[in-house]
Protein backbone atom coordinates (compact mmCIF):
# COMPACT_ATOMS: atom_id res chain seq x y z
CA UNK A 1 0.00 0.00 0.00
CA UNK A 2 1.94 2.61 -0.93
CA UNK A 3 0.10 5.94 0.73
CA UNK A 4 -0.89 3.53 3.55
CA UNK A 5 0.56 6.53 6.10
CA UNK A 6 -1.88 8.64 4.63
CA UNK A 7 -4.99 6.17 4.09
CA UNK A 8 -4.66 4.44 7.95
CA UNK A 9 -3.85 7.95 9.25
CA UNK A 10 -6.05 8.83 12.37
CA UNK A 11 -8.31 11.81 11.78
CA UNK A 12 -6.42 14.84 13.68
CA UNK A 13 -6.48 18.99 12.87
CA UNK A 14 -4.83 19.13 9.96
CA UNK A 15 -7.47 17.16 8.38
CA UNK A 16 -10.38 19.27 10.01
CA UNK A 17 -8.33 22.29 8.49
CA UNK A 18 -7.59 21.24 4.83
CA UNK A 19 -11.52 19.68 4.81
CA UNK A 20 -12.92 23.38 5.88
CA UNK A 21 -10.13 25.32 3.61
CA UNK A 22 -11.68 22.94 0.38
CA UNK A 23 -15.19 23.29 1.71
CA UNK A 24 -14.61 27.15 0.72
CA UNK A 25 -14.73 27.13 -2.43
CA UNK A 26 -18.33 24.68 -2.61
CA UNK A 27 -19.71 27.66 -0.41
CA UNK A 28 -19.09 30.25 -2.61
CA UNK A 29 -19.67 28.09 -5.44
CA UNK A 30 -23.46 27.39 -3.93
CA UNK A 31 -23.60 30.78 -2.97
CA UNK A 32 -22.84 32.17 -6.41
CA UNK A 33 -25.25 29.65 -7.88
CA UNK A 34 -27.99 30.70 -5.40
CA UNK A 35 -28.05 34.43 -4.91
CA UNK A 36 -29.01 34.92 -9.10
CA UNK A 37 -31.57 33.22 -8.21
CA UNK A 38 -33.05 36.34 -5.83
CA UNK A 39 -31.52 39.17 -8.07
CA UNK A 40 -32.69 38.13 -11.15
CA UNK A 41 -36.29 39.56 -10.16
CA UNK A 42 -34.81 43.33 -9.52
CA UNK A 43 -32.42 42.70 -12.95
CA UNK A 44 -35.19 42.02 -15.05
CA UNK A 45 -36.99 44.95 -13.69
CA UNK A 46 -34.27 47.35 -13.82
CA UNK A 47 -32.39 46.15 -17.16
CA UNK A 48 -35.43 45.45 -18.66
CA UNK A 49 -34.81 42.13 -20.18
CA UNK A 50 -37.18 39.22 -21.58
CA UNK A 51 -37.86 36.09 -20.22
CA UNK A 52 -35.44 34.18 -22.07
CA UNK A 53 -32.73 36.61 -21.59
CA UNK A 54 -33.47 36.23 -17.96
CA UNK A 55 -32.94 32.42 -18.31
CA UNK A 56 -29.61 32.85 -20.08
CA UNK A 57 -28.25 35.01 -16.89
CA UNK A 58 -29.64 31.71 -14.81
CA UNK A 59 -27.68 29.61 -17.16
CA UNK A 60 -24.67 31.76 -18.03
CA UNK A 61 -22.90 29.98 -15.34
CA UNK A 62 -23.59 26.57 -16.18
CA UNK A 63 -22.24 27.04 -19.92
CA UNK A 64 -19.04 28.35 -17.77
CA UNK A 65 -18.63 25.74 -16.32
CA UNK A 66 -18.90 23.49 -19.42
CA UNK A 67 -15.86 24.87 -20.62
CA UNK A 68 -13.90 25.36 -17.25
CA UNK A 69 -14.82 21.77 -16.43
CA UNK A 70 -12.68 20.57 -19.98
CA UNK A 71 -9.97 22.81 -19.93
CA UNK A 72 -9.29 23.23 -16.02
CA UNK A 73 -9.62 19.58 -15.16
CA UNK A 74 -6.91 18.09 -17.48
CA UNK A 75 -4.53 21.53 -16.44
CA UNK A 76 -4.72 20.14 -12.92
CA UNK A 77 -3.74 17.28 -13.32
CA UNK A 78 -0.63 18.46 -15.41
CA UNK A 79 0.76 21.00 -13.14
CA UNK A 80 -0.82 20.08 -9.47
CA UNK A 81 -3.71 21.04 -7.60
CA UNK A 82 -2.14 23.78 -5.13
CA UNK A 83 -1.07 26.43 -7.81
CA UNK A 84 -5.05 26.45 -9.17
CA UNK A 85 -6.14 26.45 -5.39
CA UNK A 86 -6.22 29.78 -5.34
CA UNK A 87 -5.98 31.42 -8.95
CA UNK A 88 -9.58 30.60 -9.29
CA UNK A 89 -10.80 32.53 -6.26
CA UNK A 90 -9.02 35.62 -7.70
CA UNK A 91 -11.33 35.09 -10.46
CA UNK A 92 -14.83 34.75 -8.30
CA UNK A 93 -13.93 37.81 -6.32
CA UNK A 94 -13.10 40.47 -9.03
CA UNK A 95 -16.02 38.87 -11.67
CA UNK A 96 -17.98 39.26 -8.16
CA UNK A 97 -16.89 42.78 -8.01
CA UNK A 98 -17.43 43.70 -11.55
CA UNK A 99 -21.19 42.22 -10.88
CA UNK A 100 -22.21 45.23 -9.27
CA UNK A 101 -21.14 47.58 -11.88
CA UNK A 102 -23.12 46.12 -14.78
CA UNK A 103 -25.38 48.67 -17.27
CA UNK A 104 -26.54 45.96 -19.86
CA UNK A 105 -27.71 42.00 -19.66
CA UNK A 106 -24.84 41.44 -21.73
CA UNK A 107 -22.18 42.22 -19.40
CA UNK A 108 -23.99 40.11 -16.72
CA UNK A 109 -24.33 37.16 -18.84
CA UNK A 110 -20.17 37.35 -19.24
CA UNK A 111 -19.60 37.47 -15.92
CA UNK A 112 -21.54 34.98 -15.09
CA UNK A 113 -19.97 32.88 -17.47
CA UNK A 114 -16.74 33.56 -16.20
CA UNK A 115 -17.90 32.88 -12.45
CA UNK A 116 -18.73 29.46 -14.01
CA UNK A 117 -15.24 28.88 -15.28
CA UNK A 118 -13.84 29.62 -12.03
CA UNK A 119 -16.83 27.46 -10.31
CA UNK A 120 -15.65 24.76 -12.38
CA UNK A 121 -11.72 25.10 -12.27
CA UNK A 122 -12.39 25.03 -7.93
CA UNK A 123 -14.55 21.79 -8.43
CA UNK A 124 -11.56 19.53 -9.50
CA UNK A 125 -9.09 21.24 -7.86
CA UNK A 126 -10.38 21.37 -3.85
CA UNK A 127 -12.02 17.87 -4.27
CA UNK A 128 -9.16 15.99 -5.95
CA UNK A 129 -6.73 17.50 -2.91
CA UNK A 130 -9.01 16.52 0.00
CA UNK A 131 -9.74 13.07 -1.53
CA UNK A 132 -6.01 12.53 -2.22
CA UNK A 133 -5.77 13.26 1.41
CA UNK A 134 -8.40 12.13 3.56
CA UNK A 135 -7.96 8.47 5.39
CA UNK A 136 -9.96 5.99 3.51
CA UNK A 137 -12.73 4.80 6.21
CA UNK A 138 -13.64 8.21 6.80
CA UNK A 139 -13.38 9.51 3.40
CA UNK A 140 -17.32 9.69 2.81
CA UNK A 141 -17.77 11.23 5.68
CA UNK A 142 -15.60 13.96 5.72
CA UNK A 143 -16.16 14.61 1.92
CA UNK A 144 -19.67 14.65 3.27
CA UNK A 145 -19.14 17.88 5.14
CA UNK A 146 -17.91 19.94 1.59
CA UNK A 147 -21.33 18.99 0.40
CA UNK A 148 -22.90 19.91 3.45
CA UNK A 149 -21.02 23.51 2.87
CA UNK A 150 -22.29 23.85 -0.75
CA UNK A 151 -25.94 23.70 0.53
CA UNK A 152 -25.12 25.88 3.32
CA UNK A 153 -24.15 28.38 0.54
CA UNK A 154 -27.09 28.12 -1.44
CA UNK A 155 -29.56 29.05 2.01
CA UNK A 156 -27.05 31.67 2.88
CA UNK A 157 -27.56 33.24 -0.49
CA UNK A 158 -31.37 32.76 -0.60
CA UNK A 159 -31.10 34.39 3.12
CA UNK A 160 -29.25 37.28 2.26
CA UNK A 161 -31.04 37.87 -0.88
CA UNK A 162 -34.13 38.06 1.15
CA UNK A 163 -32.65 40.61 3.93
CA UNK A 164 -31.26 43.01 1.20
CA UNK A 165 -35.01 42.39 -0.53
CA UNK A 166 -36.32 43.24 3.00
CA UNK A 167 -34.24 46.13 3.23
CA UNK A 168 -33.07 48.10 -0.09
CA UNK A 169 -35.94 45.80 -2.13
CA UNK A 170 -35.67 44.48 -5.70
CA UNK A 171 -32.95 47.13 -6.53
CA UNK A 172 -30.85 45.47 -4.03
CA UNK A 173 -29.80 43.07 -6.73
CA UNK A 174 -26.11 44.36 -7.12
CA UNK A 175 -25.57 44.20 -3.37
CA UNK A 176 -26.70 40.45 -3.96
CA UNK A 177 -24.15 39.79 -6.60
CA UNK A 178 -21.46 41.85 -5.34
CA UNK A 179 -21.98 39.91 -1.77
CA UNK A 180 -19.61 37.13 -2.92
CA UNK A 181 -16.92 39.04 -3.14
CA UNK A 182 -16.51 39.25 0.93
CA UNK A 183 -16.59 35.57 0.92
CA UNK A 184 -14.19 35.27 -1.71
CA UNK A 185 -11.55 37.24 0.15
CA UNK A 186 -12.35 35.70 3.09
CA UNK A 187 -11.78 32.08 1.43
CA UNK A 188 -8.77 33.47 -0.45
CA UNK A 189 -7.13 33.74 3.02
CA UNK A 190 -7.84 30.61 4.66
CA UNK A 191 -6.35 28.39 1.94
CA UNK A 192 -2.82 29.60 2.70
CA UNK A 193 -0.38 27.43 3.17
CA UNK A 194 -2.55 24.17 1.84
CA UNK A 195 0.30 21.86 1.04
CA UNK A 196 0.67 19.89 -2.43
CA UNK A 197 -0.75 16.52 -3.19
CA UNK A 198 1.67 13.42 -2.05
CA UNK A 199 -0.09 11.71 -4.66
CA UNK A 200 0.20 14.16 -7.33
CA UNK A 201 3.53 14.56 -6.38
CA UNK A 202 4.94 11.02 -6.59
CA UNK A 203 3.24 10.27 -9.56
CA UNK A 204 5.37 14.30 -11.26
CA UNK A 205 8.20 12.12 -9.76
CA UNK A 206 8.54 14.31 -6.76
CA UNK A 207 9.14 11.30 -4.53
CA UNK A 208 11.00 13.35 -1.90
CA UNK A 209 9.04 16.56 -1.16
CA UNK A 210 5.95 13.87 -1.26
CA UNK A 211 7.71 12.15 1.82
CA UNK A 212 8.47 15.64 3.09
CA UNK A 213 4.72 16.88 3.06
CA UNK A 214 3.31 13.30 4.30
CA UNK A 215 5.50 13.70 7.32
CA UNK A 216 4.72 17.26 8.12
CA UNK A 217 1.13 16.80 7.71
CA UNK A 218 0.66 13.50 9.19
CA UNK A 219 3.60 13.22 11.13
CA UNK A 220 4.49 9.80 9.75
CA UNK A 221 8.53 8.86 8.13
CA UNK A 222 7.69 7.23 5.31
CA UNK A 223 10.57 5.94 2.71
CA UNK A 224 11.24 5.66 -0.98
CA UNK A 225 10.35 2.14 -1.19
CA UNK A 226 6.78 3.18 0.55
CA UNK A 227 6.07 5.38 -2.79
CA UNK A 228 8.17 2.88 -5.27
CA UNK A 229 4.80 1.91 -7.05
CA UNK A 230 3.07 4.77 -8.18
CA UNK A 231 3.09 5.69 -12.06
CA UNK A 232 5.36 8.94 -12.66
CA UNK A 233 5.61 11.39 -15.80
CA UNK A 234 5.75 8.94 -18.42
CA UNK A 235 2.82 6.95 -17.42
CA UNK A 236 0.91 10.65 -16.86
CA UNK A 237 -3.01 9.80 -17.96
CA UNK A 238 -4.97 11.93 -20.59
CA UNK A 239 -8.31 12.77 -21.80
CA UNK A 240 -8.83 9.82 -23.71
CA UNK A 241 -8.26 7.25 -21.00
CA UNK A 242 -11.24 8.43 -19.59
CA UNK A 243 -13.03 6.93 -22.73
CA UNK A 244 -11.25 3.64 -22.61
CA UNK A 245 -12.39 -0.01 -20.88
CA UNK A 246 -13.42 -0.05 -17.02
CA UNK A 247 -12.94 4.00 -17.54
CA UNK A 248 -15.46 4.81 -19.70
CA UNK A 249 -18.13 2.54 -18.07
CA UNK A 250 -17.21 4.74 -14.66
CA UNK A 251 -17.62 7.68 -17.07
CA UNK A 252 -20.63 7.26 -18.24
CA UNK A 253 -22.54 5.88 -14.53
CA UNK A 254 -20.79 9.46 -14.07
CA UNK A 255 -22.09 11.68 -16.18
CA UNK A 256 -26.05 10.19 -16.42
CA UNK A 257 -26.56 10.04 -12.37
CA UNK A 258 -24.89 13.20 -12.09
CA UNK A 259 -26.91 14.74 -14.85
CA UNK A 260 -30.11 13.45 -13.57
CA UNK A 261 -29.52 14.68 -9.85
CA UNK A 262 -28.67 18.18 -11.26
CA UNK A 263 -31.31 19.55 -13.50
CA UNK A 264 -34.10 19.20 -10.51
CA UNK A 265 -32.09 20.48 -8.31
CA UNK A 266 -30.25 23.66 -10.40
CA UNK A 267 -34.01 24.25 -11.67
CA UNK A 268 -34.96 24.26 -7.84
CA UNK A 269 -31.49 26.54 -7.03
CA UNK A 270 -32.37 29.32 -10.30
CA UNK A 271 -36.37 29.31 -9.79
CA UNK A 272 -37.08 28.16 -6.53
CA UNK A 273 -39.08 31.18 -5.61
CA UNK A 274 -41.40 31.04 -8.75
CA UNK A 275 -41.96 27.75 -8.23
CA UNK A 276 -43.23 28.28 -4.70
CA UNK A 277 -45.15 30.91 -5.84
CA UNK A 278 -47.27 28.82 -8.29
CA UNK A 279 -48.47 26.94 -5.24
CA UNK A 280 -49.41 29.40 -3.15
CA UNK A 281 -46.30 30.07 -0.94
CA UNK A 282 -46.37 33.77 -1.51
CA UNK A 283 -44.16 35.34 -4.01
CA UNK A 284 -41.28 37.45 -3.91
CA UNK A 285 -39.79 37.85 -0.71
CA UNK A 286 -41.56 35.11 1.27
CA UNK A 287 -40.61 32.86 -1.86
CA UNK A 288 -37.04 33.73 -1.30
CA UNK A 289 -37.33 32.28 2.30
CA UNK A 290 -39.02 29.33 1.85
CA UNK A 291 -36.15 28.15 -0.67
CA UNK A 292 -33.82 29.06 1.94
CA UNK A 293 -35.29 26.62 4.36
CA UNK A 294 -35.54 24.32 1.54
CA UNK A 295 -31.73 24.60 1.08
CA UNK A 296 -30.98 24.19 4.44
CA UNK A 297 -33.06 20.39 3.93
CA UNK A 298 -30.61 19.92 1.25
CA UNK A 299 -27.77 19.97 3.67
CA UNK A 300 -29.85 17.97 6.38
CA UNK A 301 -30.14 15.12 4.38
CA UNK A 302 -26.07 14.79 4.22
CA UNK A 303 -26.48 14.01 7.74
CA UNK A 304 -27.99 10.36 7.53
CA UNK A 305 -26.07 9.50 4.02
CA UNK A 306 -22.64 10.43 6.07
CA UNK A 307 -23.32 7.87 8.24
CA UNK A 308 -25.16 5.58 5.31
CA UNK A 309 -22.09 5.52 2.76
CA UNK A 310 -19.86 4.80 5.63
CA UNK A 311 -22.28 1.51 6.69
CA UNK A 312 -24.28 -0.01 4.31
CA UNK A 313 -22.14 1.38 1.41
CA UNK A 314 -22.05 3.86 -1.80
CA UNK A 315 -24.29 1.79 -3.63
CA UNK A 316 -27.01 0.97 -2.13
CA UNK A 317 -27.40 4.00 -0.53
CA UNK A 318 -27.44 5.81 -3.96
CA UNK A 319 -29.96 3.30 -5.36
CA UNK A 320 -32.37 4.00 -2.48
CA UNK A 321 -32.00 7.41 -2.40
CA UNK A 322 -32.32 8.12 -6.57
CA UNK A 323 -35.75 5.32 -6.21
CA UNK A 324 -37.18 7.76 -2.88
CA UNK A 325 -36.39 10.99 -4.96
CA UNK A 326 -39.10 10.16 -7.60
CA UNK A 327 -41.67 10.06 -5.18
CA UNK A 328 -42.42 14.17 -4.14
CA UNK A 329 -41.76 15.06 -7.51
CA UNK A 330 -44.34 12.85 -9.21
CA UNK A 331 -46.56 13.18 -6.01
CA UNK A 332 -46.51 17.17 -7.01
CA UNK A 333 -46.81 16.55 -10.91
CA UNK A 334 -49.88 14.29 -10.04
CA UNK A 335 -51.75 17.37 -7.98
CA UNK A 336 -51.59 19.56 -9.83
CA UNK A 337 -53.09 21.94 -7.28
CA UNK A 338 -51.43 20.76 -4.33
CA UNK A 339 -51.64 23.13 -0.79
CA UNK A 340 -48.46 24.88 0.17
CA UNK A 341 -47.69 22.72 3.24
CA UNK A 342 -48.17 19.64 0.63
CA UNK A 343 -45.55 21.76 -1.63
CA UNK A 344 -43.46 22.82 0.64
CA UNK A 345 -43.28 18.82 2.29
CA UNK A 346 -42.84 17.53 -1.07
CA UNK A 347 -39.65 19.56 -1.93
CA UNK A 348 -38.18 19.42 1.14
CA UNK A 349 -38.58 15.39 1.12
CA UNK A 350 -36.78 15.82 -2.17
CA UNK A 351 -33.97 17.74 -0.91
CA UNK A 352 -33.56 15.13 2.41
CA UNK A 353 -33.64 12.18 0.08
CA UNK A 354 -30.89 13.82 -2.19
CA UNK A 355 -28.35 13.70 0.19
CA UNK A 356 -26.18 10.44 -0.83
CA UNK A 357 -26.80 11.44 -4.40
CA UNK A 358 -25.27 15.31 -3.52
CA UNK A 359 -21.85 13.61 -1.60
CA UNK A 360 -21.36 11.16 -4.53
CA UNK A 361 -21.86 13.57 -7.23
CA UNK A 362 -18.23 14.28 -6.13
CA UNK A 363 -16.73 11.86 -4.11
CA UNK A 364 -17.33 8.98 -6.69
CA UNK A 365 -15.31 10.63 -9.59
CA UNK A 366 -12.52 11.45 -7.30
CA UNK A 367 -12.90 7.68 -5.69
CA UNK A 368 -13.46 6.01 -9.27
CA UNK A 369 -10.35 7.67 -11.24
CA UNK A 370 -7.11 7.18 -10.75
CA UNK A 371 -4.68 10.24 -9.51
CA UNK A 372 -3.19 10.85 -13.34
CA UNK A 373 -6.73 11.48 -14.09
CA UNK A 374 -8.83 12.00 -11.20
CA UNK A 375 -8.84 15.71 -11.70
CA UNK A 376 -9.76 15.45 -15.46
CA UNK A 377 -12.60 13.05 -14.22
CA UNK A 378 -13.90 15.73 -12.53
CA UNK A 379 -13.41 18.09 -14.73
CA UNK A 380 -14.70 16.86 -17.50
CA UNK A 381 -18.11 15.33 -15.23
CA UNK A 382 -18.32 18.84 -13.83
CA UNK A 383 -18.56 20.04 -17.81
CA UNK A 384 -20.88 16.96 -19.08
CA UNK A 385 -23.39 17.64 -16.49
CA UNK A 386 -23.67 21.02 -16.42
CA UNK A 387 -24.50 21.25 -20.11
CA UNK A 388 -27.40 19.43 -19.13
CA UNK A 389 -28.11 21.36 -15.66
CA UNK A 390 -27.78 24.57 -18.47
CA UNK A 391 -30.32 23.31 -20.96
CA UNK A 392 -32.48 21.46 -17.94
CA UNK A 393 -32.46 25.20 -16.26
CA UNK A 394 -33.12 27.11 -19.46
CA UNK A 395 -36.35 25.42 -20.38
CA UNK A 396 -37.29 25.37 -16.86
CA UNK A 397 -38.78 28.94 -17.25
CA UNK A 398 -39.97 28.18 -21.07
CA UNK A 399 -41.80 25.01 -19.25
CA UNK A 400 -43.62 26.60 -16.40
CA UNK A 401 -45.03 29.16 -18.64
CA UNK A 402 -46.03 26.97 -21.41
CA UNK A 403 -46.47 23.43 -19.85
CA UNK A 404 -47.52 23.77 -16.12
CA UNK A 405 -46.08 23.65 -12.83
CA UNK A 406 -47.45 20.07 -12.85
CA UNK A 407 -46.05 18.78 -16.07
CA UNK A 408 -42.71 20.53 -15.40
CA UNK A 409 -42.10 18.23 -12.50
CA UNK A 410 -43.25 15.23 -14.07
CA UNK A 411 -40.07 15.61 -16.01
CA UNK A 412 -38.42 16.52 -13.37
CA UNK A 413 -39.78 12.93 -11.56
CA UNK A 414 -39.04 11.41 -15.31
CA UNK A 415 -35.45 12.49 -15.17
CA UNK A 416 -34.75 11.24 -12.13
CA UNK A 417 -35.99 8.01 -12.42
CA UNK A 418 -33.26 7.45 -14.99
CA UNK A 419 -30.67 8.20 -12.54
CA UNK A 420 -31.98 4.94 -10.27
CA UNK A 421 -31.86 2.92 -13.42
CA UNK A 422 -28.29 4.29 -14.16
CA UNK A 423 -27.29 3.47 -9.91
CA UNK A 424 -29.21 0.30 -10.57
CA UNK A 425 -26.90 -1.12 -13.33
CA UNK A 426 -23.65 1.09 -12.80
CA UNK A 427 -22.91 2.08 -8.91
CA UNK A 428 -20.00 0.38 -7.66
CA UNK A 429 -18.87 -0.06 -4.28
CA UNK A 430 -15.99 2.00 -3.17
CA UNK A 431 -16.59 1.81 0.97
CA UNK A 432 -13.19 1.17 2.92
CA UNK A 433 -11.20 0.96 -0.33
CA UNK A 434 -7.62 2.57 -1.09
CA UNK A 435 -7.78 4.99 -4.37
CA UNK A 436 -5.26 2.82 -5.47
CA UNK A 437 -7.57 -0.66 -4.80
CA UNK A 438 -10.43 1.40 -6.65
CA UNK A 439 -8.84 1.95 -9.43
CA UNK A 440 -7.50 -2.06 -9.53
CA UNK A 441 -10.96 -2.85 -10.00
CA UNK A 442 -11.82 -0.54 -12.89
CA UNK A 443 -11.94 -3.44 -15.66
CA UNK A 444 -14.50 -5.79 -13.43
CA UNK A 445 -18.01 -5.73 -14.03
CA UNK A 446 -19.95 -3.39 -11.62
CA UNK A 447 -21.20 -6.41 -9.51
CA UNK A 448 -17.80 -8.24 -9.31
CA UNK A 449 -17.06 -4.97 -8.01
CA UNK A 450 -19.64 -4.38 -5.17
CA UNK A 451 -18.76 -5.26 -1.73
CA UNK A 452 -20.25 -8.74 -0.74
CA UNK A 453 -24.20 -8.55 0.59
CA UNK A 454 -24.29 -4.85 -1.27
CA UNK A 455 -27.66 -4.66 -4.30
Amino acid sequence: MSFAAIDDAPVTGFHRKLTAACSGGPLLDGYLLGIVGIALTGITTELHISTTTSAVIGVAALVGMFFGGLVFGPITDRIGRKPMYTVDLLVLLLASLLSVFVTSAWQLIVLRFAIGVAIAADYPIATALLTEWLPRKRRAGLFASVIIIWYVGTALAYLVGYLITAVVGDGGWRWMLGSAAVLAGVIFLLRLGTPESPRWLVGAGRSEQAREVIERAVGVRVSAADLADVPRDGERGSLLELFRGGHLRRMAFVVVFFTCAIIPLFALLTFGPQLLGAFGLGTGNAANLGTALINLVFAIGCLPAMKLLETVGRRRTIIWSFGLMVLPLLALGVWAHAPAPFAVACFCLYALFSGGPGILEWGYPNELFPTRVRAAALGVAIALTRFGAAVGTFLVPLALTSLGTSATLSLGAGITFIGFLACLAWAEETRHLSLEDIDVRAGQPTMVAAAPGDV
